[in-house]
């Protein structure tokens, strides 16, 4: 693994809009413009505000800016894009899904909606996605596919984990609900496996309000999706397959059609927050980047190996820096699934995470500001 390094970042701010020096610095921040609201207007004067043509222009953009112009088919949340993604790849009862516990619950919540067993398997403690040799021990005869979450940004290794899928003849989904716009080996995350859900949550990279994409690389996969979201239909009243109500709105697309052309440039500056953060933190754990990736800073998370919960209570109340825990409790002990599994990696990292601001509209002097909070607390060994 190779540690994070670019040039200062440059301030974000615009002239006049300047923070308060005492204004709390918060953990995440959707981003959201007169660029989205005049795209919403436009929608809400035409008059036609559910799927339209507005989500098919969408798509058809996202595939070719975020997955190799892969089909792309829009839905109304990550977890719809999980769960219409197993369902049209035909993972149900009797089905094990390997999963890593280390994520949200959604990612396994998906496995169990559509009838099938998730199988918890631990995390790569560096990367702090799936360990690909884990994988390979909880292959079984029952197993129909893995579910890899590129976690915080950073893509899990999809090299090794397509090679144990063609193996073991496996389908493989991937849980990108926090990487758009990631790579592996070069390609991006979403363009090479059997589907592929992103999310666009407000608090994402990039948002629709509300929302999910799949990508897919089967027409079939596509077809099936699309008659999933609508009911089991293409054609009005003419329904093919049992299906749910999963759609987009167009005036969920036209937020996220403005944000996409949006989110390279802001990704950009995530990573360039990213390293100048890594570059001068001291006392914590800073994130590291595989040599094969590209990292796109949905979270940037340090360890804190002591009292993690108050060093993130005194950064607030003593710095005014926001920072977030993800995740507490690892998803195989919920009371949802109540497991006891030795996963060690996992609940050491769920232990010690904390998640510091690195939205792209951080100042230099907001960023100096979480570093100097950061850099005393650890030194004074809180």
């Amino acid at each position: 693994m190779t540690t994070i390094h670019a040039t200062q970042p440059a301030p974000a701010q615009q002239p006049g809009v300047a923070p308060a020096a005492d204004e709390l610095i918060p953990a995440a921040k959707p981003l959201i413009g007169e660029d989205e609201r005049r795209a919403v207007d436009v929608v809400l004067a035409s008059g036609g505000l559910a799927q339209g043509p507005e989500v098919a222009a969408f798509e058809r953009e996202f595939g070719q800016v975020l997955v190799d112009d892969r089909p792309v088919v829009a839905v109304n949340s990550g977890t719809a894009a999980l769960h219409l993604a197993l369902v049209a790849l035909g993972v149900g009862p009797g089905d094990e899904v390997i999963v890593p516990s280390f994520t949200f619950a959604a990612t396994a919540n998906a496995v169990r909606l559509v009838g099938a067993t998730p199988v918890f398997v631990d995390i790569d403690p560096v990367s702090y996605c799936v360990d690909p040799a884990a994988v390979r021990r909880a292959v079984t005869p029952a197993t129909k596919a893995l579910m890899p979450v590129h976690l915080y940004g950073h893509p899990a290794d999809m090299t090794a984990l397509s090679a144990i899928a063609a193996e073991h003849g496996l389908l493989v989904v991937e849980d990108a609900a926090q990487a758009h716009g990631a790579r592996w080996a070069g390609q991006r995350v979403g363009s090479t496996s059997d589907a592929s859900a992103f999310s666009l949550y407000p608090t994402k990279n990039m948002t629709a309000g509300e929302g999910g994409m799949v990508s897919t690389t089967s027409d079939d996969v596509e077809r099936t999706l699309r008659l999933l979201r609508n009911q089991g239909m293409e054609q009005r009243y003419a329904n093919e397959i049992i299906g749910f109500n999963a759609r987009m709105s167009d005036i969920h697309a036209a937020i996220g059609r403005v944000q996409l052309g949006k989110v390279l440039r802001w990704t950009a500056q995530r990573q360039a927050n990213a390293a100048y953060l890594a570059r001068e933190l001291r006392g914590v754990v800073v994130p590291t980047v595989h040599p094969d990736a590209e990292h796109v800073f949905h979270q940037f998370v340090v360890r804190v190996p002591e009292d993690r919960d108050g060093f993130a209570e005194a950064l607030r109340a003593e710095h005014g820096v926001g920072s977030g825990v993800y995740y507490p409790t690892p998803v195989h002990r919920l009371p949802s699934f109540g497991l006891d599994l030795d996963l060690p990696a996992t609940e050491r990292a769920a232990r010690e995470v904390l998640a510091l601001p690195v939205y792209p509209t951080l100042t230099l002097a907001q960023l100096d500001r979480i570093v100097a909070g950061v850099n005393a607390l650890a030194g004074a060994g809180r």
